[in-house]
């Protein structure tokens, strides 16, 4: 999301960065924690092999959907947005392949634990392609999708003229 924001300038590449590298913090530091509840180590780089097309697509559709949900809510019922992310992460962990990262920040923190959620560091270069691809291209669904009617009826009315 913050790439979106970014690209549709609403946010600043300043922020942008600040906000990167919060949410990768912010994983790896919630890893960590997790970690401790579980007298596991802190870090364990892990072994669980996740790769290949059906994953990378997975993951893009996943990303799609985050961002096509997020972009929705906010223009439709932005105090609804957190129950709607929540919702649609968790569906999205039943159907994808993948189980649904949808977001770099949390594929890195994923390849930080050798537990049934992880992700081989190794393959992290696909899932992160993957994750952006998808969220780069829901703005683009959701401009059309969400245009303003009476404006589109302008538009298509002065060609005619």
């Amino acid at each position: 999301m913050t790439l979106v924001f970014w690209l549709r300038r609403e946010v600043s590449l300043r922020d942008a960065t600040f906000y990167v590298g919060a949410q990768v913090s912010g994983g790896i530091v919630g890893t960590i924690a997790a970690h401790a509840m579980f007298a596991l180590p802190l870090l364990d780089a892990s072994l669980k092999v996740r790769t290949g097309g059906a994953q990378w697509l997975a993951e893009a559709i996943a990303a799609f959907g985050l961002v096509v949900t997020i972009l929705a809510g906010i223009r439709f019922a932005r105090p609804s947005v957190p129950w709607l992310v929540g919702l649609y992460i968790t569906t999205a962990y039943w159907f994808t392949s993948s189980t649904s990262f949808a977001n770099p920040a949390v594929a890195i923190a994923r390849s930080l634990t050798n537990t049934f959620s992880g992700i081989r560091p190794a393959h992290l270069a696909g899932f992160i392609a993957a994750e952006l691809s998808g969220a780069v291209a829901a703005p683009a669904l959701m401009n059309w999708l969400l245009q303003d009617v009476t404006s589109s009826a302008a538009t298509i009315e002065e060609a005619r003229t």
